[in-house]
């Protein structure tokens, strides 16, 4: 018979290489991974997937955005934006247009249906955004605002 194997005591979220000693990396990826959940959670009785609103989210901030530039918006490829916004169109929450001058490109635009869809998946993630806070006052709020998009902005990889 074999010697055992000790597995490692893995320690929570918060303890150890995953609390305040961690790599900031993971952190940022392991604070990802729980907000993701937990969005996931509020928009599942909707019917709704993260990245679909996501997608529902940018056409409301950039009417006529096209799937390239949703995709783009979205951080996602565009393949999987392909899926998303026929899902989203099949679903009768967005409607697709030719461009007025680029007649090849389509233009996305909410419907009626997809603004009502927004409205609702906002009120059910408002609870998770607002918990994310942490207690940060507004200035302390504002630093990791300025800190995270630096982060994106380092080296013009997005």
């Amino acid at each position: 018979m074999g010697k055992a194997i000790n597995s490692p005591v893995i320690p929570a979220v918060g303890e150890g290489k995953r609390g305040v000693d961690g790599h900031l990396g993971y952190l940022l990826r392991q604070a990802h991974a729980a907000h993701r959940i937990r969005m996931e959670k509020a928009l599942a009785e909707l019917d709704v997937t993260l990245p679909q609103f996501s997608v529902l989210t940018m056409l409301a901030a950039y009417p006529g955005a096209s799937s390239a530039d949703l995709a783009r918006l979205s951080l996602l490829t565009p393949q999987t934006m392909s899926v998303i916004v026929h899902n989203l169109e099949r679903a009768g929450a967005v409607s697709r247009h030719p461009h007025p001058v680029h007649g090849r490109i389509q233009v996305i635009a909410l419907t009626d249906a997809g603004r009502q869809l927004l409205d609702a998946c906002r009120a059910r993630v408002q609870p998770v955004e607002a918990a994310m806070d942490g207690g940060l006052d507004e200035a302390g709020q504002q630093l990791v605002r300025t800190w995270l998009v630096r982060l994106a902005q380092a080296d013009g990889v997005l």
